[in-house]
């Protein structure tokens, strides 16, 4: 009986649109390696400038809050009038902020690109979360999970790019991914084709499109209380992540005595695995619930995030793995769950999570920043690693039904 509900709900949600979800998440990850460039120019800025860490947390905060402050709006403005054409248009001002972040030869010229590329990110995630959700069908945490994993092998780039381009090469390094945002702009104009001509279909059809949700009727105040959990989930979880990808670099530095190239392969080593726990994280939340993939992805970082600063290096290696696994676990999940709490507000959804995840990081990076100048980069560290204990507060969460088989 329950396979033939679920069969019933497969049929309602559609086929798979494999080449556009995975070509979706491939400008993902265009998209987010372009990000990633800000905080690997971090160790460069700092040692050829001489910028301090409140002054590299201010350029991350202006990254981040742009992105974040705008995502939400763009996803509200495109569930009332959805903007096919905005993908490539959102490329294109990351482009300029490129150009302007390779050249840049004063700091407040760095600020304002990196403006552009936070337009350029609050354009992109809303919508690129969009045309993810109209081609997955029935595979709704599949098709987020590919299209998340793409950002955060984007972002995982980020301790390589420092490593092997921006070290070597300097600022002016930041010119090559250019190319990147470029390819970016020509595959996002052929999908933006597909959404504009699936979006012409519907309307034809006179349909109207609705999430299918896994979740128990709510009421408006449940509705309200979950979404409230689940900003302090991401809260918590983003600034974590923004420490380790920004910062974690210098505490191996000062208290291992790693080179910038060696001690960022240790913080690609915990982004790589982030974007393969992203992989997984939908999959698993499709078979076995949301809020059970939020609950292992919450509880398991705590004691492990605890004990990081006090280890040997041979255990970071081993904690890193399984920190940076675990804590992304949900990160596509959280945005599914969101959408599934206001199926009516499928970009508003994805916008408000993604954004959140921005703007604490950007909020995180600031906050870190001084933190460090004022304490000292381990006190920051110990103090850092007591904020997954904060997710707990995901066993609060409305459970769900699982969605498919």
């Amino acid at each position: 009986m329950r396979t033939m509900q679920t069969n019933k709900v497969s049929n309602k949600l559609g086929n798979p649109v494999y080449p556009i979800m995975f070509a979706i998440g491939v400008c993902h990850l265009f998209n987010d390696s372009l990000q990633a460039v800000i905080p690997a120019m971090f160790p460069v800025l700092a040692k050829e400038i001489g910028l301090t860490f409140t002054q590299l947390g201010l350029i991350s905060f202006t990254l981040n809050i742009v992105a974040s402050v705008l995502q939400p709006v763009v996803g509200f403005i495109s569930d009332k009038k959805p903007m096919p054409y905005a993908l490539p248009l959102g490329m294109t001002s990351s482009f300029i902020g490129m150009a302007g972040l390779a050249f840049a030869p004063q700091y407040w010229i760095i600020l304002v690109s990196v403006i552009f590329l936070g337009l350029g990110s609050a354009v992109f995630h809303p919508e690129g979360s969009r045309v993810s959700f109209m081609a997955a069908g029935s595979k709704r945490g599949l098709s987020q999970s590919i299209y998340q994993v793409g950002g955060n092998s984007g972002q995982a780039l980020a301790p390589l790019i420092s490593a092997f381009i921006l070290v070597p090469l300097g600022q002016k390094g930041a010119a090559l991914f250019l190319v990147v945002a470029a390819v970016g702009i020509f595959i996002l104009s052929k999908i933006s084709a597909w959404y504009k001509k699936r979006l012409e279909e519907e309307s034809l059809a006179n349909k109207k499109r609705k999430l299918i949700s896994s979740l128990s009727s709510l009421s408006k105040k449940q509705v309200g209380i979950a979404l409230t959990l689940l900003m302090v989930i991401i809260f918590a979880r983003s600034f974590y992540v923004t420490n380790m990808t920004n910062f974690y670099i210098f505490h191996l530095m000062e208290n291992y005595g790693f080179t910038i190239q060696k001690g960022q392969l240790f913080i690609f080593i915990f982004l790589a695995l982030g974007a393969v726990g992203t992989f997984f994280g939908g999959p698993w939340a499709d078979r076995l619930g949301r809020k059970n993939v939020i609950l292992l992805s919450v509880i398991v970082p705590i004691p492990l995030a605890i004990i990081l600063p006090y280890v040997p290096i041979w255990a970071v290696v081993l904690l890193l793995i399984l920190i940076g696994f675990f804590i992304m676990l949900s990160f596509s999940v959280t945005v599914v769950y969101a959408q599934e709490l206001v199926p009516s507000k499928i970009g508003t959804m994805a916008g408000l999570t993604v954004g959140l995840a921005f703007g604490m990081g950007a909020v995180g990076a600031v906050v870190i920043g001084v933190l460090m100048d004022h304490v000292g980069v381990y006190t920051t560290m110990i103090i850092v690693s007591l904020l997954p204990l904060i997710g707990l507060i995901a066993l609060a969460l409305p459970r769900d039904r699982k969605a498919t088989v």
